[in-house]
């Protein structure tokens, strides 16, 4: 990996509607630019370990946090900001602003989980505005995986989906299992006015998000962010708010994907991968011409071999944008 440093620039950039975005810079100012697009939706930035992917001699490296967490204001519990306009076009947005504010012509998108779906929203709707894209622990964010990740997987964590199952029964929402959708309900439920609600629907969630990513990473274990009632009850609230809207993706990525056409890409995923199986990578590479799928067979969502893959994909597209031999 490359070495990481503290941001060369940072700013609170004041957005069309009001609310304000979290940007971080840095790298080389004259080199390609690279934008980050970090996973949840709701995780935000976190450290700058995503920095490490990208050689800061040959790439102006710019990471945000998207509108509603982080370090952006206000945050998606607060009640100034407006949930309901919080959507991937509204997004879509939001980075065109940056675009256009830090005065970059075209970037290297780099997506990761929740990141990936943004990443190829994003290039789809502005295809000339994107030398390539690299997405890591792929995700489109369909019905199909939503689906999936709260309920289908429960067949192999029965006792945990349980508990999952049971807090939305018990909290007075009339949620019947096999009737509704689980994401429904806690998506209510985080939207509900007593806090203790939302705290404890967090809390159910939070561990359920534990128990299916835990085997690519080691067997289960607790998110120490868990810890943070701030953080836990943002990324739930976003989480929820985005997956019971299928991303806000209409149509589908994937019955999109003829806005790619030209645009080289790298899909790394996990055959290991419970929460978010390879199918969707699988398939988005099967319509996508410019693309090359990575495999990982040993690792979930995410790992060494995958990290290395990410760092070795944007070498390999600076190398193409440099004209270099390959």
């Amino acid at each position: 990996m490359y070495t990481s440093q503290p941001p060369d620039e940072t700013g609170l950039l004041t957005l069309n509607d009001g609310q304000c975005l979290y940007w971080q810079e840095s790298g080389s100012r004259t080199g390609i630019p690279l934008l980050y697009l970090h996973g949840g939706p709701g995780a935000g930035l976190g450290g700058r370990g995503y920095v490490t992917k990208a050689d800061p001699q040959r790439f102006r490296i710019i990471g945000l946090d998207q509108r509603g967490c982080g370090r952006s204001v206000p945050l998606a519990l607060d009640p100034a900001h407006d949930l309901d306009a919080n959507t991937t076009p509204r997004l879509i947005a939001d980075l065109e602003q940056l675009r256009e504010h830090l005065g970059i012509e075209r970037w290297v998108i780099n997506g990761v989980s929740w990141g990936s779906t943004l990443a190829i929203a994003y290039a789809q709707e502005h295809p000339d505005r994107v030398h390539g894209v690299v997405a890591m622990a792929v995700t489109t964010t369909s019905r199909w995986e939503v689906d999936w990740i709260t309920e289908t997987v429960g067949a192999l964590y029965p006792e945990e989906w349980e508990r999952f199952a049971r807090h939305a029964e018990q909290a007075g929402t009339g949620h019947r299992r096999g009737v509704a959708r689980l994401v429904e309900t806690y998506r209510q439920l985080m939207r509900d006015c007593d806090e203790e609600v939302r705290d404890a629907a967090s809390q159910a969630w939070a561990r359920w998000e534990d128990a299916h990513i835990g085997p690519g990473a080691g067997g289960f274990q607790r998110d120490p962010r868990w810890a943070d009632p701030e953080f836990r009850q943002t990324f739930v609230t976003l989480v929820t708010h985005y997956w019971s809207n299928d991303g806000f993706c209409d149509p589908p990525l994937l019955d999109r994907m003829e806005r790619l056409a030209g645009i080289p890409a790298v899909l790394i995923h996990g055959r290991r991968d419970v929460s978010g199986p390879l199918r969707t990578a699988w398939e988005l590479h099967r319509s996508w011409p410019g693309s090359r799928l990575v495999i990982e067979e040993d690792e979930g969502h995410g790992g060494p071999a995958m990290v290395a893959a990410w760092r070795e994909a944007n070498d390999e597209m600076a190398a193409r944008i440099a004209g270099e031999p390959r």
